[in-house]
């Protein structure tokens, strides 16, 4: 069946786009958002068996500003480690890297101050002990590749490198980062955009060009509310001074996501620009084998390791609630019934993988389903993982193909 077109009007800004009749749940609860969930300016976009199902945009790339159009773009912050994390595995599948090697296999001066024996998989999966830095980060040091790099080489780990997790926020930039980098010879920007971007058409960029800043729809903070203060990540952060937690949210070397230096700069945790178009297409492949129209990525051995669980905590070291991920990727995260933890979960089917941003932007993929998912937005909502907004867009999707309830903590037939 063909694609329907959409343009409505909405108390935000109109919503446009096209869709597959079987996914007008994901177009309702996409224009709720503008009506009842304060959206601003959003896309979203699903595939499903390498074919786009879902491609809608709408809204104001401001409040009260021009309309978000077909081709705006956003920052996605964490969303970017998805694409981070496939550079690492495509070099591992071409046999550039090998994941469980010691990590000074590649980069031996990270071998002092007790990361001596810490292993690849560990920068993927958070436990190598390097969720964030001690030192004070100067001003714009995020944006100074070789600076991070000479940090994290000096930095003590927080812990001994693979005894537990905590959420490496930032500091997955530079260290897998500098995998991709030492392994393949290409620093990671170029190669995403060698390998994966231009081969795939994606308008996804980390590291921006100037002549594309003119597209940026910038971010619009949340509000900082009493449920924000009480929440169990801010409270471990303004109470325990020397906590990994704490630095991550007071440690940030002056990091302003809609600064043209924070665009333009090399950070693999958190500083992709791109829209849902990208982040769908970016898992596309993930979705159906590794390959997608004759784009071949990784192989089905690298695809199944991606997807398998590697850590599981009651607690992470930094975000301070239950966390699970894969190598390099979030995986389905209940945390529905915590204290002080709400919008900290993540609701998708148990092979599904992928990554959730700063505010509440995703990208997954879901090989059972073979489906792709992307989400962006310019007003973030609070909470560590998904709020109301994004995850009513995913709930949509698997209610369309069949799925039938998230009261186990994933999304099951």
């Amino acid at each position: 069946m063909a694609n329907l077109t959409i343009s409505k009007p909405t108390r935000a800004g109109t919503v446009e786009g096209e869709f597959d009749p079987k996914f007008q749940g994901v177009v309702d609860a996409f224009v709720e958002n503008f009506e009842q969930r304060d959206e601003v300016g959003a896309s979203c976009c699903l595939t499903l068996e390498g074919r786009t199902v879902v491609d809608l945009w709408g809204g104001r790339v401001a409040v009260d500003g021009a309309a978000w159009t077909r081709d705006t773009i956003s920052i996605v912050f964490s969303a970017t480690k998805g694409a981070t994390a496939l550079c690492a595995h495509i070099a591992a599948d071409r046999g550039q890297l090998d994941l469980d090697a010691p990590v000074t296999r590649y980069w031996p001066t990270f071998g002092q101050g007790g990361k001596e024996e810490a292993l690849v998989t560990m920068m993927l999966d958070h436990s190598v002990g390097l969720p964030h830095l001690r030192s004070k980060v100067k001003k714009g040091g995020f944006y100074d590749y070789d600076y991070m790099i000479g940090l994290l080489e000096r930095e003590e780990p927080f812990w001994k490198p693979g005894i537990r997790n905590g959420y490496h926020g930032i500091t997955l930039a530079w260290t897998i980062g500098e995998m991709v980098h030492r392994s393949s010879g290409k620093r990671l920007g170029a190669f995403f955009l060698e390998e994966v971007a231009k081969p795939l058409g994606l308008d996804f960029a980390i590291g921006l060009q100037a002549d594309q800043e003119s597209r940026v729809a910038p971010m619009i903070y949340a509000p900082i509310t009493d449920e924000v203060r009480n929440s169990r990540v801010s409270q471990a952060a303004v109470k325990e001074k020397d906590s990994a937690t704490h630095y991550f949210m007071f440690n940030m070397g002056g990091f302003d996501a809609n600064s043209r230096e924070a665009h333009a700069a090399e950070i693999g945790s958190a500083n992709g620009i791109s829209n849902a178009r990208g982040l769908a297409g970016l898992y596309a492949p993930l979705a159906n084998g590794g390959e997608l129209n004759g784009v071949r990525l990784v192989g089905r051995d690298a695809l199944q390791r991606m997807a398998l669980c590697s850590v599981a905590t009651h607690e992470d070291a930094t975000l301070r609630i239950p966390t699970r991920f894969s190598l390099g990727f979030m995986k389905a995260m209940d945390n529905r019934r915590l204290d002080n933890a709400a919008h900290c979960s993540l609701l998708i089917g148990e092979p599904a993988f992928g990554h959730v941003g700063a505010g509440g932007s995703l990208g997954f993929a879901d090989p059972e389903c073979r489906m792709s998912f992307g989400y962006t937005m310019n007003r973030m909502g609070f909470g560590i993982l998904m709020n109301d907004r994004g995850q009513s867009l995913v709930d949509a999707a698997y209610r369309a193909i069949g799925y039938r309830s998230d009261a186990s903590g994933v999304w099951a037939r």
